[in-house]
C-alpha cells in the first residue's frame, strides 16, 4: 500500500473535481507542522488544460490508528525505512495541536509561518480540537470552545480575502465579525513552472461560542409560519422580521468599514457593459442546459440590458461576495458576519475584485425566498402554502432593505436596476446548481425567474 491521493481527494467533500475527469499532477512538500505532520500541496489537472491545488495535512504514525481509520491515506516509508501509516492530520487531535501552538508562538520554519494578530491583548487558552464535519469547501478545527481555525483547502498564489478582510474591519473596530487570532502562510516550489509560490493556508478567529447560525434561526421563523395556517406572518410568534432588520444594518455597517478600509471605485461606461455582457454569458450557458429557462431569457436579459444602460456611475469596493443566512450568527451582541473568502470556485483575483454592495444585498434577499420555500422543496405544491412563502420572504426581504437604509443612508430598494441585475444573476445561478443536484428544488429558483423576467417588484 502506498499514499492513495486520487482515492482520498475523490471522495472528500472539499474536493471539487467530482465529475470531471482529473489526476494527479505535481506534489509538493510546503513544510513539517511538527516532526510527524507536514503540510502537502497538491496540483490536479483536468482534461480542459486546468489545474488546481489543494493543502493536504498529513500525519504519519508508526501503527494503525482505529478513531483515524475513515481519513487514511495511505503507508509511506517513515525516516528509518520502515512503514508509516499516513492520515488526513486535520481529524487527528495531537497533530492540530500544532497549529494553535505555532499561532501563538508565532512560529517560522522552512516553508510555514504562523502569525498571531498583533491586536489580541493576549492567546485565548484553547483547549481538546474537535472538527466541524458539516464544511463543503474548508475544514474547521474547534479548540475548546475559544477559537476556530479555518483551513483552506483549495490554494491560491496571493492573500486569502477571508484573512484580509478580517484584518480591514478588525483595524475598523467593527462588532459585526469574530475577532481574528491570527494566520498560516505557506511558500513552496512549483515544480512544472520552477516558480517559488507563497498562499495563505489557515486562519483563526474568536469562536462564537452559543450563537446561532442565521439559516436555521430563519427556518425556525418559517416552521412556526407552517405550524399556523390562519395567521400572517408578522402575527407569528416567531416572526424574523425584526431579525431581518437588524441583519440589514449589521451589513450596512460592514459594506461603510470596508469601503473606509480598503480600495474603492466606480463602474460606468464600458465597465459596466463588461459586467453586463458577463452576466447574459451566465444565462445563456444555463439556458444551454436548463431548457425551462428559455422561455424567460429574454425577460432575464432586460435586466441586464438596464445595467449596462445606466448613466449614471455605480460606486464599486470590496464586498462579501457569497452572502446569505448560512454565513451570519447571531449572538448575545448582535449578528456577525462570516466567511468572506468569496465563492471558492472562481480564481483568487476574481474574489478579491470590486464589486457593488449590492451583491451582497441581493444574494441575502436570495437567501430569505430559499428558506421561505426550502421546507416545501419535496412536498406537492400547495397554493396556499406558496401564498404564505411569498408572504414571509417579501416581509423579511422588506425588512432587510429597512434595516440597511436606516445604517447606511441608502435604500437597496431605490437601486432596482442594480438589485435586480444581481438577484437575476443569482437566481440564473440557482437554477443550474438545482438542475444540476437537486431537480426536485428546482421551483425555488424558477418562482423567482418568473417574477424577475416580469420585472416584478
Amino acid at each position: 500500500m502506498s499514499l492513495d491521493l486520487e482515492t482520498f481527494l475523490g471522495t472528500q467533500r472539499w474536493f471539487a473535481g467530482k465529475g470531471r475527469t482529473w489526476q494527479i499532477g505535481d506534489v509538493a512538500t510546503i513544510g513539517e507542522v511538527s516532526p510527524t505532520v507536514r503540510i502537502d500541496a497538491v496540483t490536479v489537472t483536468y482534461d480542459d488544460g486546468t489545474s488546481e491545488t489543494y493543502q493536504l495535512p498529513l500525519a504519519a504514525h508508526d501503527l494503525p490508528q482505529e478513531q483515524l481509520s475513515h481519513v487514511l491515506v495511505g503507508t509511506e516509508k517513515g525516516p528509518d525505512g520502515t512503514d508509516v501509516f499516513v492520515y488526513d492530520a486535520l481529524h487527528d487531535k495531537e497533530a492540530t495541536a500544532a497549529w494553535f501552538d505555532g499561532i501563538a508562538a508565532d512560529r517560522a520554519s522552512d516553508g510555514l509561518s504562523f502569525h498571531r494578530d498583533r491586536t489580541l491583548a493576549e492567546m485565548p487558552a484553547g483547549g481538546p480540537s474537535i472538527v466541524i464535519g458539516a464544511e463543503q469547501s474548508n475544514t474547521s478545527v474547534i479548540f475548546g470552545d475559544t477559537v476556530i481555525i479555518k483551513v483552506f483547502r483549495k490554494i491560491s498564489p496571493g492573500l486569502n480575502p477571508d484573512i484580509e478582510v478580517h484584518a480591514a474591519l478588525a483595524a475598523q473596530g467593527s462588532e459585526h465579525i469574530a475577532t481574528p487570532v491570527g494566520w498560516v502562510e505557506g511558500s513552496w516550489q512549483d515544480e512544472s513552472s520552477g516558480n517559488a509560490l507563497t498562499a495563505s493556508l489557515a486562519m483563526a478567529q474568536t469562536f462564537l461560542k452559543g450563537a446561532a447560525d442565521g439559516w436555521e434561526l430563519a427556518l425556525t421563523s418559517v416552521r412556526d409560519l407552517y405550524a399556523e395556517a390562519d395567521l400572517h406572518a408578522d402575527e407569528v410568534g416567531g416572526d424574523f422580521a425584526g431579525e431581518a432588520q437588524r441583519l440589514g444594518a449589521a451589513t450596512a455597517d460592514v459594506h461603510a468599514a470596508l469601503a473606509a478600509a480598503l480600495p474603492t471605485g466606480i463602474l460606468e461606461g464600458s465597465a459596466l457593459t463588461a459586467a453586463s455582457d458577463a452576466m447574459g454569458e451566465r444565462l445563456d450557458r444555463a439556458v444551454a442546459e436548463v431548457p425551462d429557462l428559455a422561455s424567460y431569457a429574454d425577460g432575464l436579459r432586460g435586466a441586464f440590458d438596464d445595467l449596462a444602460a445606466l448613466t449614471e456611475p455605480v460606486p464599486v469596493q470590496r464586498v462579501h461576495g457569497d452572502f446569505h443566512l448560512g454565513q451570519v450568527m447571531r449572538t448575545l451582541h448582535g449578528w456577525k458576519l462570516l466567511d468572506f473568502e468569496g465563492e471558492p470556485a472562481r480564481p483568487l483575483a476574481e474574489r478579491r475584485s470590486l464589486e457593488s454592495p449590492m451583491k451582497d444585498v441581493a444574494g441575502m434577499l436570495r437567501s430569505f425566498d430559499y428558506a421561505a420555500r426550502h421546507l416545501l422543496a419535496d412536498h406537492p405544491q400547495d397554493p396556499q402554502r406558496d401564498y404564505r412563502a411569498q408572504e414571509w420572504a417579501s416581509r423579511n426581504r422588506d425588512a432587510f432593505c429597512a434595516g440597511y437604509a436606516q445604517a447606511g443612508g441608502t435604500d437597496p430598494r431605490a437601486q432596482s436596476v442594480l438589485l435586480r441585475a444581481f438577484e437575476t444573476d443569482k437566481a440564473v445561478y440557482e437554477v443550474l446548481y438545482e438542475a444540476r443536484n437537486r431537480p426536485t428544488w428546482l421551483h425555488i429558483p424558477m418562482a423567482a425567474i418568473r417574477r424577475l423576467a416580469a420585472a416584478e417588484e
